[in-house]
């Protein structure tokens, strides 16, 4: 669906500003820029349906959502979403004390491998934005 298909106040805006928001400007672009015949329906739908219309929803703050987020994908074991959705949730406010508890509840819940590897990716993540607060600050 073009832009000019969409209805105002369609949920795919509402979808895409949130988006942005929490996995930021650049990696939108990315995810949309590399789209194509094949994958643009399904940049549509996860836009409008995930974004639109579960992230737009008053019900809980975005730090829930992002620890609920980060279980799931714990659970499931979607490494390179997981390391996406920290990044998300330290955008969204949560704190590295805050997601580590995230981690270690999920190991009791979905299995101490999976937690190990979370540990790995979330140290990574935090290792970058630890390097990237003291370029900032120089």
């Amino acid at each position: 669906m073009s832009s000019a298909d969409r209805l105002p106040g369609d949920t795919y805006d509402a979808g895409l500003t949130v988006r942005k928001q929490v996995l930021g400007t650049e990696h939108v672009a990315r995810a949309t820029n590399n789209s194509n015949e094949f994958t643009d329906e399904f940049q549509e739908m996860i836009t409008r349906y995930a974004w639109g219309t579960i992230w737009t929803r008053d019900g809980l703050e975005r730090t829930t959502r992002s620890a609920i987020t980060l279980t799931a994908l714990i659970a499931g074991g979607y490494w390179e979403e997981l390391e996406m959705h920290v990044h998300a949730a330290l955008r969204n406010g949560m704190t590295a004390n805050e997601i580590k508890e995230v981690f270690l509840q999920s190991a009791i819940y979905c299995s101490v491998p999976a937690a190990n590897t979370a540990f790995k990716i979330g140290k990574k993540v935090l290792a970058e934005y630890a390097e990237q607060d003291a370029a900032a600050a120089e």
